[in-house]
């Protein structure tokens, strides 16, 4: 299983980006599918993720309507779309995917991982 990020990269404030994750070898499509991010000297925290049969997305509070998570069956691509960027978004978002059941919010709860994609918001 191999998750690959993109679509990082530096923006200013109020700006916008879409950042994309591919999944390949995921052989069951019922995988639920996340986003974290982790920014220096913190830990990874959960940002958004979205069910398997898309019917579910479920953010962190702080997101607040100007992130939104999707997804692309037919391509096994999930998408983070980030708009009102601000400086404290600033970190390494991360895909994730798995079977979380409840614990969504739980790095533990997801078995496959990416490596991320840098996310500078400059003021």
């Amino acid at each position: 299983v191999r998750l690959v990020e993109s679509g990082g990269g530096l923006v200013q404030v109020g700006g916008s980006l879409r950042l994309s994750c591919v999944a390949s070898g995921l052989t069951s499509s019922r995988y639920a599918m996340g986003w974290f991010r982790q920014a220096p000297g913190k830990e990874r925290e959960f940002v958004a993720t979205i069910s398997w049969n898309v019917r579910n997305t479920y953010y962190a509070d702080w997101v607040k309507g100007r992130f939104t998570i999707s997804r692309d069956g037919a391509s096994n691509t999930v998408y983070l779309a980030l708009n009102s960027l601000k400086p404290e978004d600033t970190a390494i978002y991360y895909c994730a995917g798995g079977r979380p059941g409840h614990q969504v919010v739980l790095t533990t709860a997801y078995d496959y991982w990416g490596r991320g994609t840098q996310v500078t918001v400059t003021s």
